[in-house]
């Protein structure tokens, strides 16, 4: 797995990876599922990126199912599979075997909600209020390897400075404009201006630091080269085929 913050360069790495150790590559981007969003999401070929239309739910076991079924099929093909992104209960869904509650939809909940809370956020109260657990642990299914690419925050909020102009130049008011009402609640998609959405992001980037540092398993790595030198490590252990 490799993961990390926004504009950290995940999908460089995940690309470089993939080339040098036969790999697929499966996204973990709660918003890279929804087809149309492709500017303000940064899209890259792989697994599970536009499997959804904006507007429709889709849950983190719903997301766990899919991914599941994908590696499965990428072992069965002698292959390894890169799971790559920055949605942390994505990642966390498949590291830890997460176990998810059957709690029914709560359809008036939905609709006071609607457009105030994304999709998850409003999943997570219709388990919450029916009294059962967001999830809980399960056996592991495979041996798993995390790398996370570790970034000054400085250089970071540049990065992220510069992908929103770039997102601007290509076109994503066009992009918005297309959504129209599926216009999503969130970052990219919903703000007045540029300044915005880069405070925004630099404020999603944060939390999502926060999240994953509370995994002690995941090795963080500054240059590419190093992750390599894990992967290595890793398939000689795991997979001395590769």
């Amino acid at each position: 797995m490799i993961l990390g913050p926004t504009a950290s360069g995940k999908s460089r790495w995940a690309k470089k990876l993939a080339a040098r150790f036969n790999a697929e590559l499966i996204a973990a981007d709660s918003r890279q599922i929804y087809r149309g969003m492709d500017i303000g999401t940064n899209k890259s070929p792989a697994h599970l990126v536009d499997i959804a239309n904006p507007g429709d739910y889709f849950s983190v076991e719903d997301y766990q199912k899919l991914a599941l079924r994908i590696i499965k099929k990428i072992h069965s093909k002698n292959k390894l599979p890169i799971i790559v992104g920055g949605t942390g209960l994505y990642i966390q869904s498949l590291v830890d075997n997460l176990r998810f509650p059957q709690a029914q939809p709560n359809t008036a909940l939905r609709k006071k909600l609607q457009g105030k809370l994304n999709q998850k956020e409003i999943r997570k109260l219709e388990i919450i209020l029916s009294g059962s657990n967001l999830g809980t642990k399960g056996r592991p299914l495979f041996n798993i390897l995390q790398i996370g690419i570790k970034i000054d925050r400085e250089k970071l909020y540049r990065r992220i400075d510069r992908r929103v102009d770039q997102m601007i130049s290509e076109g994503l008011l066009e992009e918005r404009r297309k959504l129209g009402k599926n216009l999503p609640k969130t970052i990219g998609y919903f703000e007045s201006s540029a300044e915005k959405i880069k405070t925004n992001t630099r404020r999603y980037s944060r939390r999502q630091m926060t999240w994953f540092k509370r995994d002690q398993r995941i090795k963080w790595c500054e240059k590419y080269s190093e992750a390599e030198k894990l992967v290595k490590e890793f398939l000689s252990k795991y997979a001395p085929s590769h």
